[in-house]
């Protein structure tokens, strides 16, 4: 069987943060070190970098006003945007390689909560994103999509604001479920669905993070037979899974820090990279609780096993 080479994206920052004694709490997670001590973030993402990551994902995923407030969102949001992209940039410029920076844009109204998806702000919340992180990003990475009209929400809007036509990536977060009829996105939609719209709406990647690894392979499964159909076959597959127990829907994701699976080990993680490999994936990493010593195993195996 051919398999995909493998780039390999780096893994989840909170945790790595919280390790690295880096001022850390609920609502603000990891937006927190972005306001109080960001040589910390440029630190976690040259830990991925060392490991072997390839593609780095800025530290703006909390720069919402879900995690951070309405006041600081609209006094702080794009500088703070500004530096996450400084960060992550000189992380990359410290070790003198040629990793890209993708400028993370998450779910606008909270992570898994696709029931609090509004339109009519989308603009108002990813603009200073957009515009913040531009400057210093190689692509964009919407990431952890709970429902399709979110992502192409902001998809629309990045191609109205970025001059420069970077690359768009979209990932979806998936129901933890292993016994649907088939896979789906936490709004209940169907990942066959999700590809569909997708596939119409340039973007260079497609792929599925922040759910349990049981769950990726099928989607992969259904995302590559629905480009195949759409014949949209040069749009790239990827997989980035947490080490979380299975969230369901209706979780709200800011409640606490959830523990960390203790079987999800490097080595264990692997072996789920490769599955996702045969599936068509060709970018992988990892997400919440997937740290570095992860992402050096992934590295270390793929290079070893690149065709």
């Amino acid at each position: 069987m051919t398999t995909q080479s493998v780039t390999i994206i780096d893994g989840g920052m909170g945790r790595e943060l919280a390790k690295r004694g880096a001022p850390f709490r609920q609502p603000e997670w990891s937006a927190l070190a972005m306001i109080e001590a960001p040589e910390t973030v440029r630190d976690v993402h040259r830990a991925f970098l060392q490991a072997g990551a390839s593609v780095i994902t800025t530290n703006s995923y909390a720069l919402v006003p879900f995690h951070i407030g309405q006041e600081r969102f609209e006094a702080n949001a794009q500088d703070l945007a500004v530096s996450a992209g400084q960060m992550a940039r000189a992380a990359v410029e410290l070790e003198g390689n040629t990793a890209r920076v993708a400028g993370s844009i998450p779910p606008l109204f909270g992570s898994y909560r696709a029931d609090l998806f509004d339109a009519e702000h989308v603009e108002d919340i990813a603009t200073p994103l957009i515009q913040g992180l531009s400057p210093y990003i190689d692509l964009w990475l919407i990431e952890t999509q709970s429902l399709i009209a979110e992502s192409l929400a902001t998809r629309q809007l990045i191609q109205t604001l970025d001059k420069e036509d970077k690359p768009v990536w979209v990932s979806f977060t998936l129901e933890d479920d292993e016994n649907l009829d088939v896979p789906r996105l936490r709004s209940g939609e169907t990942v066959a669905e999700a590809i569909t719209a997708l596939a119409d709406a340039n973007v260079a990647s497609i792929l599925f993070n922040c759910c349990q690894p049981e769950v990726i392979d099928a989607a992969l499964a259904v995302a590559k037979d629905t480009l195949a159909d759409k014949g949209a076959n040069t749009i790239q597959l990827g997989a980035y899974a947490n080490a979380f127990p299975p969230q369901t829907k209706e979780a709200t994701a800011n409640d606490g820090l959830d523990e960390v699976r203790d079987d999800l080990t490097p080595p264990t993680y692997l072996n789920w990279a490769t599955q996702w490999q045969t599936q068509g994936a060709s970018l992988i990493g990892g997400c919440c609780g997937i740290g570095p010593e992860h992402i050096e195993v992934l590295s270390q195996h793929f290079a070893a096993n690149a065709r």
